[in-house]
């Protein structure tokens, strides 16, 4: 999500007359965007822009921004820091122009972080930065409310893209080489438009002749309905991959995060995916040492990993949010313990993914090829349909294009190969 707002964001400056370097140093305006989902994202984002800080003693006319959800979050208290010359919310983007030159006018420090629930940029279409991929957003923020989940408050309610915006968008991005798309959304599922909902986008997603490869994220099991499944399978264009984020595998503790479905309702979704997908990629969120966590809460979770042998699984501590729920709880696990709640799933899921990619070997996957790889030049690296990446010897000009390889070894979370053949894209 960062990366598409960030792609508007150029989009809109661009419009407007301003220029992007190729380098920092050369940059009169910097403009850091944002991510608080979870602590250490903040501290690191804060750290960088502390450092970028020094570049004022030699340029004083050099102005900086926070944009995104640090900003939206922490707002005027951002100005703290003296350094700071502006700071704008996630739905205040049209107005960083004005902004911008007030700024650069007035040498004043500015700040909007009004929360405007109704804007999705309509008309507005990113400034594509990638060679092959390409992220289009569908809808903007959540109205899930999840206990430990700072999203609804730094993003606004949920409201969904113009069809027609989101149609014209991708059919532009395909002209221009982008045949992997990944429609964005804090919660896809929840996409309704004058009555076309997420499955019937997908579906008409499907029949744009530009595009060879849809995916999306993020989906929430709650929403995920049996007729989406059922396109997904049907739609030759969609991907076998599906990042579903499961959290916990405790009934209890799902509760309490206020994710509206159960561990057995978790399982029957990966039991219908894998029915209708046999191929299909599963990859998933988990939070360890959510507050209230037992020992066996947090085995629960620990045996449904291991029943269910996600391809890959992005495992956190529970990182407390200020303005959340869940921070305000007073049964809190000891840090200690998170960390080696963590670890364990960590390594459990290291030694499923180590399996699920041994299991690749000798299948004959479709690549799209993306890049030299950067350990040998005279091999290639892409991604597979189920977001493998594959590497394999062969030559350059086969960037961009889509090919035919045999698997052959399997080292760490990479894919070795032998190219079959290839055709066009």
């Amino acid at each position: 999500m960062n990366v598409s707002d960030s792609e508007l964001v150029m989009k809109i400056l661009e419009d407007n007359g301003f220029k992007i370097v190729d380098h920092i140093d050369r940059a009169d305006v910097i403009i850091f965007n944002t991510c608080t989902v979870r602590q250490h994202a903040e501290d690191r984002a804060l750290g960088r822009i502390t450092n970028e800080m020094s570049r004022k003693k030699d340029n004083k006319d050099l102005k900086i921004g926070i944009i995104g959800c640090v900003a939206q979050r922490l707002g005027k208290n951002l100005l703290q820091n003296k350094g700071i010359d502006f700071i704008v919310g996630t739905d205040q983007y049209l107005n960083l122009p004005e902004i911008i030159t007030g700024v650069i006018e007035n040498s004043r420090s500015l700040c909007n972080t009004r929360i405007n629930n109704n804007e999705i940029y309509a008309g507005l279409y990113p400034a594509h930065q990638g060679e092959f991929s390409a992220y289009v957003t569908i809808m903007r923020g959540c109205n899930n409310f999840c206990s430990y989940c700072i999203v609804p408050y730094t993003r606004g309610s949920e409201r969904s893209r113009r069809a027609e915006d989101i149609f014209r968008e991708l059919r532009r991005a395909g002209e221009r080489g982008f045949k992997d798309i990944t429609l964005l959304g804090q919660n896809v599922n929840s996409y309704n438009y004058k009555k076309l909902d997420f499955p019937l986008l997908l579906k008409e997603t499907n029949k744009i002749d530009s595009i060879n490869r849809i995916r999306f994220v993020t989906s929430h099991p709650k929403d995920l309905s049996d007729r989406l499944i059922d396109i997904m399978a049907k739609s030759e264009k969609v991907c076998e991959h599906i990042h579903l984020p499961m959290q916990s595998g405790d009934n209890e503790i799902l509760r309490v995060m206020n994710r509206g479905y159960t561990a057995e309702h978790y399982l029957g979704l990966v039991k219908k995916l894998r029915k209708a997908m046999p191929e299909i990629a599963i990859t998933t969120d988990i939070i360890a040492g959510f507050p209230g966590e037992t020992e066996q809460q947090f085995l629960n979770t620990y045996k449904m990993m291991k029943e269910i042998e996600f391809d890959y699984a992005f495992t956190f501590k529970f990182s407390p949010r200020n303005g959340t729920k869940a921070s305000e709880f007073d049964n809190q696990v000891p840090e200690i313990l998170r960390l080696d709640r963590l670890q364990k799933l960590i390594k459990l899921q290291q030694q499923i993914t180590h399996k699920k990619y041994q299991q690749q070997i000798g299948k004959i996957k479709e690549i799209y090829v993306e890049k030299v790889s950067k350990k040998n030049i005279h091999e290639i690296s892409g991604k597979s349909r189920d977001f493998k990446i594959t590497v394999f010897p062969g030559s350059e000009d086969l960037i961009g294009k889509f090919v035919r390889v045999k698997i052959t070894d399997a080292v760490g979370w990479t894919l070795k190969g032998k190219l079959l053949d290839h055709y066009p894209g």
